[in-house]
């Protein structure tokens, strides 16, 4: 009996570790599959034919319109994701990145770059994924997108 009891407090001590493991690798796995990144390492020309980079700038995390537009992006992910769609956030000036210096924002600024590396918008205000998507549906790449993949109606 006193071998039981000493593998059963094993198996129940070891449960909520197991438990926590497993919660930790879903969440590395949900980050990894994210569209959204931090951007104060990223450069637009590791994106160059590969994706549509829309950069979410902001002075603090904290300010309200980063925080209405990440709650969009987030809420609509598969959208934007259908349109090969990265999002990079960049919350710090004094890190001065170089999409900083490429893009000079002030303040909050929402910027959309095609995967020629073109600038299809820049706003100073938060867009909703479907104004996002809108721009990026007028341009002639995504058209040709649409038509080779079948997509159109």
């Amino acid at each position: 009996m006193t071998r039981f009891a000493v593998l059963l407090l094993i198996a129940l001590a070891a449960t909520p570790v197991a438990a926590q493991d497993a919660e930790a690798a879903q969440t590395e796995s949900e980050e990894a599959d994210s569209i959204i990144r931090d951007g104060t390492d990223a450069t637009l020309d590791e994106f160059l034919w590969v994706a549509r980079p829309v950069i979410v700038f902001a002075d603090s995390p904290a300010d309200p319109n980063f925080v209405q537009q990440m709650e969009e992006l987030r809420a609509r992910e598969s959208a934007l994701a259908e349109r090969d769609v990265v999002v990079l956030t960049d919350t710090d000036p004094s890190a001065d990145s170089e999409l900083r210096r490429e893009l000079r924002p002030r303040g909050f600024m929402l910027v959309v770059i095609g995967k020629d590396g073109t600038l299809i918008a820049r706003k100073p205000l938060p867009w909703s994924e479907r104004e996002i998507s809108r721009a990026i549906d007028k341009e002639p790449l995504r058209q040709q997108e649409v038509r080779e993949r079948g997509l159109a109606d």
